[in-house]
């Protein structure tokens, strides 16, 4: 199954689309200012949403979101990945806004008589990407895959799964309901096609900011006087520095040889941690299924039903001998038809109820009668049971032994630091360091953020370090990999502001900075305002000191060097003729004024090649901004009417549980 999952990262793609799209499709805006009301709601509660009474006779119908739900969309969200604390808040308000939009269009849904179906679900699951995964060539790949597939990447139940693909359908026919009058005009789709497939070919020249920057020399006199009037800026501009002395203290410089485990030792551990080798209740089984044709009519059901009887009753004649080869010829699970129809071990709760139920029920060697899940009927045999136990100390031995060594390593570590630290107050960190045959490494002043050699983390070292008062005693830190470190600081030279000589350098550059912008802007001017006074953009290029380069032919998706994407940064040209010159361009690090040598519309057979892709374009476009400003007007009026209440507390920072 492991194998599996590592080969069909399609699939597991596919499925995390599928369930973000369900827990996120209404969040057609990022986030709706003022959507949330203050209010204090129980604990495990993140939302509070009242919809509509039935004609404002009865109180309001209420659905709470739990911060469970809230918690797992943010795991979706952050892919395996740690959060920081300080920007949990932030993710579990995107999140907990994310569901809470699509339980209010959901509500909306169901106002306006739009539901899913069972039927719905199992033709959305034969569709698209997910179709032809789950059901590669037409085959089903089995239960048990589908179940476990869902439970590891997920999180969830197939039944919650499912659930939310419904909500998914539900929303999507809103969508449809809500723009299916957006309509775009002939002249409209030729219009944008005319716009989109226009490409241009011009030569442009360029001024490099950074090559101006060089150019802009100012006077000592200039400097000092910038230097006086930013005097704020560089007080206490050089950090304090201090003089660290350590000794970095890894595995290999313990003294001794390595710890040597008793069996007294291993046997007291394992008594100890029974609770870590408990095997849970499983089976091992096989099975046959016979799918039903979800597009066969009301007939279905019953021809796949007589086709099962006719095998189990087969099976039965011969006591199950030929179980692996009728698994083979008739079983419509492609993942276990050709190993005879065996699953190998499953635990519980990693396939459907029905199917759990039976296979747990029976004894080993018995088949079951036919058992009806979603997929169709299935014969079930189990082969062999284990019931709930402890693993025996010869299974896991040689795993107390690792753990046990690493164990002592550590304090052996842990001890040898103390000691040496001890012997460092008493006299001094190098003479304890000599004693024990160990380097002292002493650094020059060095502020936070620098790399002490000899060590692979020393950010931690460095904290302690100027946390310290001068004269405090020789300490203790981690340095990464398992590693420590003895110390003191033995010298400090606090933050100072320095002379204008001494910082003369850093005020070159940072006077530099702050003239190369406007020097740019003028300069581009200049260039442009020379170029449609001469009409030669080279002669103007020359004069003003720019670099002429040429444009390949190009659309205004694409990307020209030193100008950028060409529908960000420069639209403009697109509208000019050939031969034209445009104003000055600047993006902040390159001014530039471009002559068009070559423009070229694309032709009546590319638009009609591409004038349904252009229409459907344009559909889609003006679609996400009708649905966007219906989801904007409803949620909206929910909240001007208090029907949105937050518990704030859900919003301080704190670790994600269950992570």
């Amino acid at each position: 199954m492991i194998r599996f999952l590592q080969k069909e990262t399609r699939l597991t793609k596919y499925l995390f689309i599928v369930i973000i799209g369900a827990t996120c499709v209404t969040m057609v805006i990022f986030l709706v200012p003022g959507i949330f009301n203050d209010s204090t709601t129980a604990n495990d509660t993140f939302a509070t949403i009242r919809h509509g009474g039935i004609f404002g006779r009865f109180l309001p119908a209420q659905e709470t979101i739990p911060v469970a739900d809230v918690q797992q969309a943010v795991r979706r969200m952050a892919r395996g990945q740690q959060i920081p604390d300080m920007i949990m808040p932030y993710y579990m308000q995107q999140a907990g806004q994310s569901l809470i939009q699509q339980r209010i269009m959901i509500e909306e849904a169901r106002r306006l008589g739009i539901t899913a179906s069972d039927d719905d679900v199992r033709r959305y699951l034969h569709t698209g990407q997910l179709g032809q995964i789950l059901f590669p060539e037409g085959q089903y790949i089995g239960d048990a895959r589908y179940a476990e597939l869902i439970s590891d990447q997920l999180q969830m139940t197939v039944e919650k799964f499912e659930s939310e693909v419904k909500d998914q359908i539900v929303a999507d026919r809103l969508r449809d309901l809500i723009t299916g009058g957006v309509t775009v005009s002939d002249a409209e789709v030729r219009d944008a096609y005319s716009k989109q497939g226009t490409k241009i070919k011009f030569d442009y020249a360029v001024l490099s900011a950074d090559d101006l920057r060089k150019t802009i020399n100012p006077t000592d006199a200039e400097l000092q006087a910038f230097y006086n009037q930013n005097a704020s800026k560089y007080a206490n501009a050089d950090p304090e520095t201090r003089k660290i002395q350590y000794v970095n203290v890894t595995n290999t410089d313990l003294p001794g040889a390595k710890p040597q485990i008793t069996q007294a030792e291993i046997q007291q551990y394992y008594n100890h941690n029974q609770q870590l080798y408990k095997v849970d209740p499983q089976v091992k089984v096989r099975h046959i299924l016979i799918s039903v044709d979800p597009n066969g009519g009301p007939g279905a059901d019953a021809a796949a039903k007589a086709k099962a009887q006719g095998i189990l009753d087969q099976l039965r004649k011969d006591n199950g001998q030929d179980f692996a080869e009728l698994a083979k010829k008739n079983s419509d699970d492609p993942g276990s038809k050709d190993q005879g129809g065996e699953l190998g071990w499953i635990k519980h709760g990693v396939t459907v109820p029905e199917f759990d139920q039976t296979a747990f029920s029976q004894q080993p060697g018995q088949i079951s009668g036919l058992v009806r899940t979603r997929f169709g009927y299935h014969i079930i045999q189990t082969e062999e049971k284990q019931d709930a136990h402890t693993k025996s100390l010869d299974e896991v031995k040689a795993s107390i032994v690792d753990t046990l060594t690493k164990q002592m390593e550590s304090q052996a570590e842990q001890s040898f630091i103390n000691q040496l630290a001890s012997e460092a107050q008493k006299s001094s960190l190098a003479q304890a360091a000599t004693a024990h045959h160990v380097p002292v490494i002493t650094s020059d002043f060095v502020a936070t953020g620098t790399t002490l050699p000899g060590m692979s983390d020393s950010s931690k070292l460095l904290t302690a370090a100027f946390a310290l008062q001068p004269g405090s005693p020789v300490q203790v830190a981690t340095t990464g990999d398992n590693s420590f470190a003895v110390f003191q600081v033995t010298g400090i030279k606090p933050a100072h502001t320095p002379t204008f000589e001494e910082y003369k350098s850093h005020v070159l550059d940072d006077f530099r900075d702050q003239q190369v912008t406007a020097l740019l802007a003028r300069k581009t001017t200049e260039l442009a305002d020379r170029a449609h006074a001469e009409h030669d953009l080279a002669k103007a290029a020359k004069e003003v000191g720019a670099t002429i380069k040429t444009s390949d032919l190009v659309s205004r998706d694409q990307q020209v060097p030193d100008v950028g994407s060409l529908g960000q940064s420069a639209p403009a040209l697109f509208d000019l003729s050939v031969g034209q010159i445009s104003n000055a361009i600047n993006n902040g690090t390159t001014g530039v004024v471009a002559k068009i040598d070559e423009k070229q519309q694309p032709s009546a057979n590319d638009l009609a090649k591409n004038f349904d892709a252009t229409r459907d374009g344009l559909l889609n476009q003006r679609r996400e901004q009708m649905y966007g400003v219906f989801v904007n007007n409803l949620v909206s009026s929910y909240e001007k009417a208090s029907r949105i209440l937050l518990n704030r507390k859900m919003q301080q920072p704190g670790p994600l549980s269950g992570s």
